[in-house]
Formats: C-alpha cells, sequence, structure tokens
C-alpha cells in the first residue's frame, strides 16, 4: 500500500475532498493539520517547493500537489497505480 500524506487544515474544504476521495478508494493516509502546528507548515512548504496553500499531498514521497490535482490524476486514470504502490 501506498505512503499517503495530506498536509490539511481545519475547515478546508478542499482537504475534505481530497480526504473523502482517498477514503472512497479505501486507502489510509497520514494527515498533518498545518495550521495548529507551525513545524509542520515550514516542512510543507520546503516539501511542496514553496505551496502554502492546503492541501498538499505527497503519495510515496512524491509532490501531487492539491486537491484539484489529486481529482486530475484520478480522472486520467493515474491515480489508482500510485495508490497500490
Amino acid at each position: 500500500m501506498a505512503n499517503i500524506e495530506i498536509y490539511s487544515g481545519d475547515y478546508c474544504p478542499y482537504c475534505v475532498r481530497a480526504k473523502n476521495l482517498l477514503k472512497n478508494k479505501g486507502v489510509e493516509f497520514t494527515e498533518y493539520d498545518v495550521q495548529r502546528d507551525l513545524d509542520r507548515q515550514a516542512a510543507m512548504v520546503e516539501r511542496s517547493g514553496g505551496a502554502r496553500s492546503i492541501p498538499q499531498i505527497f503519495i510515496n514521497g512524491k509532490h501531487i500537489g492539491g486537491c484539484d490535482d489529486l481529482y486530475a490524476l484520478d480522472s486520467r486514470g493515474e491515480l489508482d497505480p500510485m495508490l497500490t504502490d
């Protein structure tokens, strides 16, 4: 199973959408709340190459991007193979 990490925050509708997509696919993920943990926020910005918006999603250490990027991968049929690695 893939190692999925989501940097997110409270009351973020894009974070909810991204997490729901992953839950519907039956995969587990690690969630980091960057609104409450400034060290995690700094790590997210560094890992993502400067992105400050949430969510920021990583699969097996690869930066996927945000919610729209995750859904775009899914619509192209590229997400499922990434989730089984």
